[in-house]
């Protein structure tokens, strides 16, 4: 066991280090760098070698990764995930005075989270601030280190109906309280000027957030369990990003793809709707001399792995999971399916992932939605409306997708690593990859 808790409890560290999106990648550009990768411009010529890795991104949320085998590649084994997650960004001049009293934050929703989960939680601030620099604007990642604000519930003495289901308006309920008016508190962007070292007349832009300031910890008998907030995704982000560095490919590109807005739908320049993937792949095949023909040939005989958490089946209501598509924590990978291609596995991609799985000593499972519920969909189906790539869609078992603070399970992180570094190694028959 002492293995399965090595991962996690590194893949707590890396989520206690990524409040925000901007972290996250800053987190995996350090990792990438010291392991001797290469940062390349979408603004600059690029010049490769066989054997060497590197990696670009794109807003400082979204960042791929690539190593180069040695040989002549047959095309690319991808693992995409996201960064994001469901939370409140800081809307421009978000200090509200309440009566001369209170300071609250205008905020407003980030993706679809379950609201309730976010109240009577101590929570901080964090994001990136853009000031002028002396060679034209300039990024800087700020975090605060304290406990900042608090959305307060409303008592049940003044709302007998609390616990018979609750509305929740985002413009009433859940605005954060920051500080006392009389204390002088409430000025929030001088704080975060001051974090970013900049005076507050110095911020031309910020994109800023609410995160749970609460670090992940194991629970349950024998520490099976995991609980930590911004599972989704980023127990994948670290899976690959650790497998990737881990691994040397021998005769395909490995592409590690972290993107940011999945939980807004993914249309933006960075996101997976974006051009962001075909752009690398492509500006790859033209720095090694590929013709238009050599590319598509590439892209023909790789393989993406969509990685995104999935749901587990709940232990108090159990109704809610499929009939018989039913992933549990500790259990392993989760293939997902869905009919209607909202997830973009299929019956070969499905096969190639069990392989792998297989090859790695790796359980699988896997997932459906019931067929009177909808689903959500993951970046799959959405990267491979650019790169036409055979695609499988998986991710690791979960409870409370979308709260504040989420369950996993603490065996099924070193899984997705052991399976990710058997892809991106190509520890796995040539066949295996092979139409």
């Amino acid at each position: 066991m002492e293995e399965y808790w090595k991962y996690s409890e590194e893949m707590m560290n890396f989520i206690e280090k990524s409040p925000t999106c901007f972290h996250a990648v800053a987190c995996i550009k350090e990792m990438l760098l010291e392991q001797g990768f290469k940062e390349l411009r979408e603004t600059d010529r690029w010049n490769m070698e066989g054997g060497k890795g590197y990696f670009v991104t794109r807003n400082d949320s979204s960042l791929i990764a690539f190593r180069l085998p040695e040989q002549v590649p047959f095309g690319f084994h991808i693992v995409a995930s996201h960064c994001d997650s469901p939370s409140f960004k800081l809307k421009e001049f978000p200090e509200m005075a309440m009566e001369n009293t209170y300071v609250k934050l205008n905020t407003e929703k980030y993706g679809g989270m379950i609201m309730y989960t976010w109240m009577d939680r101590a929570l901080s601030v964090a994001g990136r601030v853009v000031v002028q620099g002396k060679d034209g604007l300039e990024t800087r990642l700020v975090q605060m280190d304290k406990e900042t604000v608090v959305i307060p519930s409303v008592a049940i003495h003044m709302n007998r109906d609390a616990n018979k289901g609750m509305e929740f308006n985002p413009q009433v309920d859940m605005l954060p309280l920051y500080g006392d008016y009389l204390m002088g508190d409430g000025m929030l962007l001088e704080q975060v000027a001051e974090k970013a070292g900049v005076k507050r007349e110095d911020i031309l832009g910020h994109d800023l957030f609410l995160y749970v300031k609460e670090r992940g910890r194991f629970y349950g008998e024998n520490d099976a369990f995991i609980l930590s907030p911004r599972l989704d995704d980023l127990q994948c982000v670290y899976a690959s990003a650790r497998a990737f560095v881990d691994s040397m490919p021998k005769e395909y590109i490995s592409v590690c793809a972290v993107f940011d807005n999945e939980e807004v739908g993914s249309e933006t320049k960075q996101g997976a709707d974006s051009t962001f993937l075909e752009d690398v792949l492509w500006r790859m095949g033209e720095d090694l001399n590929w013709s238009r023909s050599e590319y598509l040939r590439m892209i023909a005989g790789s393989f993406l792995i969509s990685a995104d958490n999935a749901h587990a089946v709940h232990p108090n209501h159990p109704e809610k999971a499929d009939p018989t598509n039913r992933p549990y924590l500790n259990r392993g990978i989760v293939i997902k399916f869905h009919g209607s291609q909202k997830y973009a596995t299929d019956a070969v991609s499905a096969a190639k992932m069990k392989m792998i799985c297989e090859k790695a000593k790796v359980p699988w499972q896997t997932f459906a939605n019931r067929s009177d519920s909808l689903g959500g969909s993951t970046l799959g189906n959405i990267s491979t409306a650019h790169v036409s790539v055979s695609s499988v869609d998986i991710g690791l078992p979960q409870l409370a997708m979308h709260s504040a603070v989420e369950t996993a399970g603490v065996k099924d992180t070193k899984y997705a690593v052991d399976a990710f570094r058997v892809f991106f190694s190509q520890g796995v028959s040539e066949s295996c990859f092979t139409e």
